[in-house]
C-alpha cells in the first residue's frame, strides 16, 4: 500500500478562484512555499508553459507570480536558461532558537524599526476585557504599532494593557522603548504566558500597513501575559504575512509532555 505523503511540486491542480485574492498571488504563495521546502532541489523551477499548464492559469498569471519571487529576492530570471531558485537565500537556520520569552521581545525590538500608529486610553473590546479581567466600563491603554525591517514591514502588534499599568505608555515612550520594556521598568514582573496560533485574512487596513493583498492569509499571534500572581498585564496579537515571516518553536525536552509544548484545538460545529 502506498503510503501518503505531502503534496509535492510534480502534483497538477488547478489554483482555485479565491474571491478577493488575485491568481498570481496565490501562485507566488504556493509556489514560495514550495521554494521554502526545497522542492527544487535542481534549483530550476519549472517552465512557464508547465506552470500554466499545472496550474491552469495564463502565462501573464505565472509571469507575475514570477516576478514577484524575484522581488522577494526568492528566484533569479536569466535570461534564455530559466527562472532559479537564489543561492544566497536566507535558510531556515537563520532564526534563534532556545529564546525566552524576554529575549525573543528584545530581539524583536533590536531587529526591526518601530511606527507606533495609535495610542489611546479607552474601553477594550468585550472580549479583551474578559481575557485583562477588567470590570464592566474599565479602561485600558491601547497601542498599535507596525514594525518593519529596512522599511519592510514584518509585524503589526496590537496591544492592550491595564490602564493601572499603562500610565508611562505613550507614543513617546514607545518610540525610544519597546512595550514589554515600559512595563518591566515600572516593576511589573511576567509570569505565565499563554498563546495561540491561527490565521486570519487581512482586511484593507492590515493590507495596507504590511503591503500585501487584501484577501491574503495573515499568520496571527494571540498572547496574554500574566504576573506572578496570575493577573494579566498584557493582550496583544501580532499578525505577520507568510510571504516574509514564519514561527520558531524550540521545545525542551522536559517539557515536551506538557500542554508548554502545545496542542491541537479544533472547533467544529455539531453535525445537524
Amino acid at each position: 500500500m502506498k503510503s501518503a505523503s505531502a503534496p509535492t511540486a510534480s502534483d497538477t491542480a488547478a489554483v482555485a478562484r479565491t474571491p478577493g485574492t488575485s491568481l498570481h498571488r496565490q501562485l507566488f504563495m504556493v509556489l514560495r512555499d514550495e521554494i521554502v521546502r526545497g522542492e527544487y532541489a535542481s534549483g530550476l523551477l519549472p517552465k512557464e508553459e508547465a506552470l500554466c499548464e499545472r496550474f491552469g492559469v495564463s502565462r501573464i498569471t505565472v509571469r507575475r507570480a514570477l516576478a514577484d519571487l524575484a522581488a522577494q529576492g526568492l528566484v533569479e530570471r536569466r535570461h534564455g536558461r530559466g527562472t532559479f531558485v537564489r543561492n544566497d537565500r536566507l535558510p531556515l537556520a537563520r532564526a534563534r532558537p532556545s529564546l525566552s520569552l524576554i529575549d525573543s521581545l528584545r530581539q524583536a525590538a533590536i531587529d526591526t524599526q518601530v511606527q507606533v500608529l495609535r495610542v489611546e486610553q479607552t474601553e477594550p473590546p468585550l472580549d479583551v476585557a474578559a481575557l485583562l479581567q477588567l470590570e464592566p466600563g474599565e479602561r485600558a491603554v491601547h497601542a498599535l504599532r507596525l514594525r518593519s525591517i529596512d522599511g519592510t514591514p514584518v509585524m503589526l502588534t496590537d496591544a492592550w494593557v491595564p490602564a493601572r499599568l499603562g500610565k508611562h505608555v505613550t507614543a513617546v515612550t514607545l518610540r525610544k522603548q519597546a512595550l514589554y520594556e515600559i512595563l518591566l521598568a515600572q516593576g511589573v514582573k511576567f509570569g505565565r504566558v499563554i498563546q495561540e496560533i491561527t490565521a486570519e485574512v487581512s482586511d484593507p487596513a492590515r493590507a495596507r500597513l504590511l503591503q500585501t493583498e487584501v484577501g491574503m492569509p495573515l499568520l496571527k499571534i494571540v498572547r496574554v501575559i500574566h504576573d506572578p500572581q496570575a493577573r494579566p498585564v498584557q493582550y496583544i496579537t501580532v499578525s505577520m504575512t507568510p510571504e516574509r515571516s514564519r514561527i520558531l518553536m524550540d521545545i525542551p525536552g522536559e517539557t515536551v509532555n506538557t500542554l508548554s509544548a502545545g496542542h491541537f484545538v479544533h472547533e467544529v460545529p455539531p453535525a445537524s
